[in-house]
């Protein structure tokens, strides 16, 4: 077993399922009848939740993009700050050097787990996405785009963006512990 899948098998065991997210979504004295005309105004309320919710989704994958860029960037612009200084290293830049490195690697940490949490609640938004739809006409997400590309299990079908963006950060930190060697090496 490869750690990519080892590290899947522990997250599927904590994932949400669908059916929690049916059991805890839909309102027990709330239904078609408690509406006026019944099924209209039932579904237009659905309909309107769902697209509430849709675009609260979006936000968080907006939000999670922006969190990203912000440290790729401070990352990108330390990582060439501290090739710059293998040309002037000193026995006083080197102790400043020791300890930027674990702050960047701390920081990295910091980073994965901010990945990690934009992953876990984007995954329980679609499966409530998921659980609306299953009340629509159509079920666009769920079975049409997720269940057609495998639910993104099959990686050469499909390899979930959020999961490849967990691998920067890890990068970064190997990255700089690899430079920090390279510095007290040369």
């Amino acid at each position: 077993m490869r750690f990519t899948d080892r590290w899947n098998v522990k997250t599927m065991r904590r994932r949400v399922a669908l059916d929690d997210v049916r059991n805890r979504l839909w309102n027990d004295s709330t239904d078609r009848a408690s509406y006026d005309n019944g099924g209209e105004k039932y579904q237009s309320a659905i309909m309107e939740q769902y697209k509430i919710y849709v675009e609260m989704a979006d936000r968080v994958g907006a939000r999670r993009a922006t969190t990203n860029t912000f440290f790729l960037l401070v990352n990108t612009g330390i990582f060439t700050l501290l090739a710059n200084l293998q040309r002037s290293a000193t026995s006083r830049s080197l102790a400043v050097l020791v300890l930027a490195v674990v702050v960047l690697v701390l920081q990295c940490g910091v980073w994965y787990w901010t990945l990690r949490s934009y992953r876990q609640l984007s995954s329980v938004k679609f499966r409530v996405i998921g659980a609306i739809e299953e009340r629509l006409p159509a079920s666009p997400w769920l079975r049409a785009e997720w269940g057609t590309i495998g639910s993104g299990k099959d990686r050469r079908a499909y390899w979930p963006v959020i999961q490849l963006e967990q691998l920067v950060p890890m990068f970064f930190a190997m990255a700089y512990v690899a430079l920090f060697v390279l510095l007290l090496v040369t």
